[in-house]
Protein backbone atom coordinates (compact mmCIF):
# COMPACT_ATOMS: atom_id res chain seq x y z
CA UNK A 1 0.00 0.00 0.00
CA UNK A 2 1.47 3.37 -1.03
CA UNK A 3 2.18 5.81 1.37
CA UNK A 4 0.59 9.28 1.31
CA UNK A 5 2.94 12.30 0.83
CA UNK A 6 2.79 14.79 3.43
CA UNK A 7 1.81 17.79 1.28
CA UNK A 8 -0.15 21.29 1.18
CA UNK A 9 -2.84 21.79 -0.55
CA UNK A 10 -2.83 22.65 -4.68
CA UNK A 11 -1.22 25.96 -4.89
CA UNK A 12 -3.30 29.04 -4.94
CA UNK A 13 -0.14 30.68 -5.97
CA UNK A 14 -0.36 28.72 -9.30
CA UNK A 15 -3.74 28.97 -9.62
CA UNK A 16 -4.44 32.43 -8.39
CA UNK A 17 -5.98 33.21 -11.35
CA UNK A 18 -7.65 30.12 -12.50
CA UNK A 19 -9.38 30.13 -9.32
CA UNK A 20 -10.71 33.56 -10.03
CA UNK A 21 -9.20 34.93 -6.19
CA UNK A 22 -7.82 38.85 -7.07
CA UNK A 23 -11.14 40.47 -6.51
CA UNK A 24 -11.40 39.52 -2.93
CA UNK A 25 -10.06 42.45 -2.04
CA UNK A 26 -12.10 45.03 -3.98
CA UNK A 27 -15.04 47.44 -3.06
CA UNK A 28 -17.19 45.21 -4.21
CA UNK A 29 -19.92 44.78 -7.23
CA UNK A 30 -21.10 41.05 -8.65
CA UNK A 31 -20.00 38.99 -6.65
CA UNK A 32 -19.22 40.73 -3.61
CA UNK A 33 -21.40 43.66 -2.19
CA UNK A 34 -18.60 44.38 0.08
CA UNK A 35 -15.20 43.59 0.68
CA UNK A 36 -15.73 39.98 1.81
CA UNK A 37 -13.89 39.44 4.83
CA UNK A 38 -12.36 35.95 3.40
CA UNK A 39 -8.74 36.01 2.02
CA UNK A 40 -7.11 34.26 -0.74
CA UNK A 41 -7.41 30.22 -0.02
CA UNK A 42 -4.04 29.31 1.50
CA UNK A 43 -1.38 29.43 -0.83
CA UNK A 44 1.31 26.65 -1.04
CA UNK A 45 5.09 27.77 -0.77
CA UNK A 46 5.44 24.93 -3.19
CA UNK A 47 4.90 26.58 -6.29
CA UNK A 48 6.00 24.79 -9.48
CA UNK A 49 6.46 28.75 -11.02
CA UNK A 50 6.58 32.24 -10.01
CA UNK A 51 3.31 33.58 -10.64
CA UNK A 52 3.00 36.69 -13.04
CA UNK A 53 -0.69 37.89 -14.64
CA UNK A 54 -3.62 40.67 -15.26
CA UNK A 55 -7.28 40.45 -15.59
CA UNK A 56 -9.83 43.10 -17.26
CA UNK A 57 -13.36 42.89 -16.28
CA UNK A 58 -16.70 45.20 -16.72
CA UNK A 59 -19.57 44.05 -14.83
CA UNK A 60 -23.62 46.08 -14.61
CA UNK A 61 -26.08 45.35 -12.14
CA UNK A 62 -29.80 46.06 -12.27
CA UNK A 63 -31.11 47.43 -8.77
CA UNK A 64 -34.94 47.46 -7.68
CA UNK A 65 -37.14 50.02 -5.84
CA UNK A 66 -36.39 52.86 -8.74
CA UNK A 67 -32.40 53.12 -8.06
CA UNK A 68 -30.33 53.87 -10.73
CA UNK A 69 -28.35 50.84 -12.01
CA UNK A 70 -24.44 50.01 -11.34
CA UNK A 71 -21.57 49.88 -13.68
CA UNK A 72 -17.78 49.26 -13.01
CA UNK A 73 -14.61 48.13 -15.00
CA UNK A 74 -11.21 47.29 -13.11
CA UNK A 75 -8.14 45.61 -14.03
CA UNK A 76 -5.90 43.64 -11.36
CA UNK A 77 -2.57 41.93 -11.52
CA UNK A 78 -0.45 39.55 -9.52
CA UNK A 79 3.10 39.29 -9.56
CA UNK A 80 5.19 36.59 -7.10
CA UNK A 81 8.32 37.62 -5.46
CA UNK A 82 9.89 34.94 -3.92
CA UNK A 83 7.40 34.20 -0.55
CA UNK A 84 5.50 37.92 -1.51
CA UNK A 85 2.40 37.27 -3.47
CA UNK A 86 1.69 40.80 -4.09
CA UNK A 87 -1.51 42.00 -6.14
CA UNK A 88 -3.13 44.79 -7.01
CA UNK A 89 -6.65 46.03 -8.27
CA UNK A 90 -8.19 49.73 -9.80
CA UNK A 91 -11.39 50.06 -10.61
CA UNK A 92 -13.75 52.69 -11.86
CA UNK A 93 -17.59 52.85 -11.31
CA UNK A 94 -21.07 54.33 -11.16
CA UNK A 95 -23.40 53.57 -8.66
CA UNK A 96 -26.67 55.34 -6.93
CA UNK A 97 -25.57 57.94 -9.98
CA UNK A 98 -22.10 58.95 -8.86
CA UNK A 99 -19.10 57.98 -10.10
CA UNK A 100 -15.93 56.68 -7.97
CA UNK A 101 -12.34 55.14 -8.52
CA UNK A 102 -11.29 52.78 -6.05
CA UNK A 103 -7.56 51.61 -5.67
CA UNK A 104 -5.90 48.47 -3.36
CA UNK A 105 -2.23 46.54 -3.22
CA UNK A 106 -2.25 43.35 -1.02
CA UNK A 107 0.46 40.98 0.09
CA UNK A 108 0.24 37.32 1.08
CA UNK A 109 3.40 36.27 2.25
CA UNK A 110 4.68 32.20 3.20
CA UNK A 111 6.15 31.93 6.52
CA UNK A 112 7.11 28.25 6.12
CA UNK A 113 4.93 25.36 5.02
CA UNK A 114 2.64 25.70 7.75
CA UNK A 115 2.57 29.14 8.43
CA UNK A 116 0.80 32.57 6.18
CA UNK A 117 -0.55 35.52 6.31
CA UNK A 118 -2.25 38.12 4.45
CA UNK A 119 -2.62 41.80 4.45
CA UNK A 120 -4.64 44.31 2.17
CA UNK A 121 -4.88 48.32 1.89
CA UNK A 122 -7.69 49.99 0.37
CA UNK A 123 -8.71 53.45 -0.07
CA UNK A 124 -11.30 55.12 -1.89
CA UNK A 125 -11.67 58.63 -4.08
CA UNK A 126 -14.36 60.13 -1.70
CA UNK A 127 -17.31 58.54 -3.35
CA UNK A 128 -20.12 57.86 -0.55
CA UNK A 129 -20.33 53.84 -1.60
CA UNK A 130 -16.05 53.49 -1.23
CA UNK A 131 -13.87 53.39 2.04
CA UNK A 132 -12.05 56.87 2.92
CA UNK A 133 -9.12 53.94 3.25
CA UNK A 134 -9.98 50.03 4.71
CA UNK A 135 -7.33 47.47 6.06
CA UNK A 136 -7.32 43.68 6.30
CA UNK A 137 -5.48 40.92 7.45
CA UNK A 138 -5.99 37.43 8.35
CA UNK A 139 -3.35 34.44 9.69
CA UNK A 140 -3.79 30.88 8.11
CA UNK A 141 -2.11 27.82 9.68
CA UNK A 142 -2.42 24.46 7.54
CA UNK A 143 -3.95 21.48 9.54
CA UNK A 144 -4.16 17.35 9.25
CA UNK A 145 -0.99 15.28 8.21
CA UNK A 146 -2.04 16.55 4.38
CA UNK A 147 -1.92 19.85 5.02
CA UNK A 148 -5.48 19.99 2.94
CA UNK A 149 -7.35 21.88 6.14
CA UNK A 150 -6.41 25.30 6.68
CA UNK A 151 -8.17 27.41 9.85
CA UNK A 152 -8.47 31.35 9.47
CA UNK A 153 -8.26 33.94 11.68
CA UNK A 154 -8.61 38.06 10.78
CA UNK A 155 -9.29 41.36 11.50
CA UNK A 156 -10.47 44.77 9.80
CA UNK A 157 -10.83 47.98 10.23
CA UNK A 158 -13.49 50.31 7.24
CA UNK A 159 -13.35 54.12 7.44
CA UNK A 160 -16.21 55.41 5.56
CA UNK A 161 -16.38 59.35 4.12
CA UNK A 162 -19.33 60.26 6.40
CA UNK A 163 -17.37 58.79 9.22
CA UNK A 164 -18.85 55.62 9.88
CA UNK A 165 -16.35 52.89 10.80
CA UNK A 166 -16.70 49.12 10.93
CA UNK A 167 -14.38 47.18 12.64
CA UNK A 168 -14.49 43.57 11.87
CA UNK A 169 -12.92 40.22 13.30
CA UNK A 170 -13.25 36.69 11.61
CA UNK A 171 -13.20 33.09 11.41
CA UNK A 172 -12.87 30.77 8.43
CA UNK A 173 -11.68 27.36 7.57
CA UNK A 174 -11.02 26.13 3.47
CA UNK A 175 -10.57 21.94 3.06
CA UNK A 176 -9.10 20.78 -0.20
CA UNK A 177 -10.69 17.23 -0.83
CA UNK A 178 -7.40 15.04 -1.84
CA UNK A 179 -9.68 12.67 -4.73
CA UNK A 180 -11.67 15.44 -6.31
CA UNK A 181 -11.15 19.11 -7.74
CA UNK A 182 -13.18 20.28 -5.16
CA UNK A 183 -12.34 23.19 -2.43
CA UNK A 184 -15.05 23.95 0.53
CA UNK A 185 -14.92 27.25 2.52
CA UNK A 186 -16.89 28.63 5.32
CA UNK A 187 -16.45 32.11 7.45
CA UNK A 188 -18.14 33.67 10.22
CA UNK A 189 -17.33 37.68 10.52
CA UNK A 190 -18.90 39.84 13.14
CA UNK A 191 -18.70 43.47 12.72
CA UNK A 192 -18.79 46.40 15.47
CA UNK A 193 -20.48 49.50 13.37
CA UNK A 194 -20.11 53.07 14.70
CA UNK A 195 -21.73 55.51 15.58
CA UNK A 196 -24.17 53.55 17.64
CA UNK A 197 -21.98 50.30 18.58
CA UNK A 198 -24.20 48.35 15.81
CA UNK A 199 -22.77 44.71 16.34
CA UNK A 200 -23.51 42.00 13.58
CA UNK A 201 -22.61 38.85 12.13
CA UNK A 202 -22.53 37.54 8.84
CA UNK A 203 -21.95 34.27 7.73
CA UNK A 204 -20.53 32.80 4.22
CA UNK A 205 -19.97 29.30 2.37
CA UNK A 206 -18.65 28.65 -0.88
CA UNK A 207 -17.87 25.55 -3.02
CA UNK A 208 -15.08 25.65 -5.89
CA UNK A 209 -14.66 22.80 -8.37
CA UNK A 210 -12.51 22.38 -11.33
CA UNK A 211 -8.99 22.21 -12.16
CA UNK A 212 -6.62 25.14 -13.43
CA UNK A 213 -5.95 25.26 -16.80
CA UNK A 214 -9.34 24.00 -17.70
CA UNK A 215 -12.54 25.16 -16.10
CA UNK A 216 -13.47 26.22 -12.22
CA UNK A 217 -16.57 26.85 -11.12
CA UNK A 218 -17.21 28.97 -7.79
CA UNK A 219 -20.91 29.18 -5.61
CA UNK A 220 -21.33 31.37 -2.84
CA UNK A 221 -23.82 32.23 -0.85
CA UNK A 222 -23.76 34.46 2.33
CA UNK A 223 -26.31 36.07 4.89
CA UNK A 224 -26.59 38.06 8.18
CA UNK A 225 -26.37 41.55 8.97
CA UNK A 226 -25.22 44.68 8.07
CA UNK A 227 -24.69 48.36 10.09
CA UNK A 228 -24.29 50.19 7.49
CA UNK A 229 -25.04 50.78 3.84
CA UNK A 230 -24.89 53.99 1.90
CA UNK A 231 -27.44 54.18 -0.50
CA UNK A 232 -26.59 57.91 -1.42
CA UNK A 233 -25.49 61.11 0.22
CA UNK A 234 -26.69 61.62 3.23
CA UNK A 235 -28.87 58.43 3.00
CA UNK A 236 -27.83 55.22 5.26
CA UNK A 237 -29.38 51.87 5.63
CA UNK A 238 -28.90 50.82 8.99
CA UNK A 239 -28.54 47.57 11.16
CA UNK A 240 -30.68 45.44 8.34
CA UNK A 241 -30.35 41.88 7.26
CA UNK A 242 -29.17 41.01 3.67
CA UNK A 243 -28.42 37.59 1.43
CA UNK A 244 -26.27 37.37 -1.59
CA UNK A 245 -25.72 34.61 -4.18
CA UNK A 246 -23.10 34.43 -6.79
CA UNK A 247 -21.70 32.09 -9.25
CA UNK A 248 -18.60 32.44 -10.93
CA UNK A 249 -16.90 30.63 -14.02
CA UNK A 250 -13.64 30.96 -15.33
CA UNK A 251 -12.49 28.72 -18.54
CA UNK A 252 -8.86 28.47 -20.12
CA UNK A 253 -8.73 29.24 -23.80
CA UNK A 254 -5.06 28.62 -24.12
CA UNK A 255 -1.90 27.86 -21.84
CA UNK A 256 -1.76 31.07 -20.43
CA UNK A 257 -5.48 33.12 -21.30
CA UNK A 258 -9.28 32.29 -20.31
CA UNK A 259 -12.60 34.61 -20.05
CA UNK A 260 -14.63 34.61 -16.93
CA UNK A 261 -18.51 35.11 -16.12
CA UNK A 262 -20.17 35.89 -13.51
CA UNK A 263 -23.71 36.25 -12.19
CA UNK A 264 -24.95 37.62 -8.33
CA UNK A 265 -27.90 38.05 -7.09
CA UNK A 266 -28.16 40.40 -3.67
CA UNK A 267 -31.40 41.17 -1.58
CA UNK A 268 -32.43 43.47 1.56
CA UNK A 269 -35.64 45.11 2.81
CA UNK A 270 -35.12 48.13 0.70
CA UNK A 271 -33.47 46.87 -2.60
CA UNK A 272 -32.83 43.88 -4.81
CA UNK A 273 -30.16 43.37 -7.26
CA UNK A 274 -29.05 41.13 -9.99
CA UNK A 275 -25.48 40.92 -11.66
CA UNK A 276 -23.32 40.02 -14.13
CA UNK A 277 -19.35 40.27 -14.70
CA UNK A 278 -17.59 39.68 -18.07
CA UNK A 279 -13.90 39.46 -18.02
CA UNK A 280 -10.39 38.35 -19.25
CA UNK A 281 -7.53 36.93 -18.06
CA UNK A 282 -4.02 36.28 -18.78
CA UNK A 283 -1.19 33.97 -16.97
CA UNK A 284 2.13 35.48 -17.82
CA UNK A 285 5.14 32.71 -18.18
Amino acid sequence: MKRATRRGPPSCRAAMLACGLLGLFGPGGVAAQTWPGAPPPPASPAAPAPVRGVEAYASHSNLSAGFPDWREAGVRGVYQAGRHLLQGELAVMERWDVSGTYAALADTFTFDDDWHAFLAVGAGDGAHYLPRWRMDGFLHRKLLPARNLVVTAGAGYYRAPDGHVDRNLSLGATYYFANLPLVMQGEVRFTNSSPGSVDTRQHFVAATWGRQKQTTATARYGWGEEGYQSIGRDQLLTRFRSREWSLKVRHWLGSDWGVQLAGERYRNPTYRRNGVMVGLFWQVP
